[in-house]
């Protein structure tokens, strides 16, 4: 019986030509192409796939959530990214992801972890895992990455105050600190560079 496989990619022209050529694979079938994490998690759960291959920057959901609303099926889960930072690294791990690539990633090599996620071992990449041995301690305090998760929401710095149970002067403190530290121009730009670390 062939793999049975997600794959899910917000960038139709990655997501079409990953899809042409894992199809390619006498061992591989493509049950489900989606565009986001929500569509997904549904697939999942109507097609059943033996693995689900993720981008992590995906809408509603990105690959570390539909990770951890895959944990308990049998569909084992490969993350995806750009982003490939050791803090990433950590988030998609703790959310039940059997695989971790980066998207530089020839089709071939994803083909092939695809089979080795599929017969129960994991993989990630090793130029990743050397970085996560070495990687320097995040700097933000566990207040300033909160106002940033909250930050990626989209709301103003009331919502983020409501939200946190805190008062807007003191928000505003932990994002001027937090933007100071990351070097980062907006609070929007330090919280992308906070997710992107895999701090939050």
């Amino acid at each position: 019986m062939p793999i049975r496989l997600l794959v899910a990619d917000d960038e139709e022209l990655t997501r079409t030509a990953l899809v042409a050529l894992l199809d390619l694979e006498d061992d591989i079938r493509v049950v489900a192409e989606c565009p986001d994490g929500g569509t997904a998690v549904d697939a999942a759960a109507r097609e059943r796939p033996d693995v689900a291959l993720l981008d992590l920057e995906m809408p509603v959901l990105d690959g570390v959530g539909v990770c951890e609303r895959l944990a308990g099926s049998p569909t084992r889960t490969i993350v995806v990214t750009r982003h490939a930072r050791p803090g990433v690294l950590r988030r998609a791990l703790a959310a039940g992801a059997s695989g971790f690539l980066p998207k530089s990633t020839p089709a071939q090599q994803v083909a092939d972890v695809v089979r080795r996620v599929h017969a129960g071992r994991r993989f990630v990449d090793p130029d990743i895992a050397a970085m996560a041995l070495t990687e320097a301690d995040c700097p933000l305090t566990a207040r300033e990455l909160d106002v940033l998760r909250a930050t990626r929401s989209g709301g103003t710095v009331a919502d983020i105050a409501a939200e946190l149970h805190l008062a807007q002067g003191t928000v505003r403190n932990y994002l001027s600190a937090a933007m100071t530290t990351l070097d980062a121009r907006t609070r929007h730009e330090a919280a992308r560079r906070a997710w992107e670390e895999g701090w939050i």
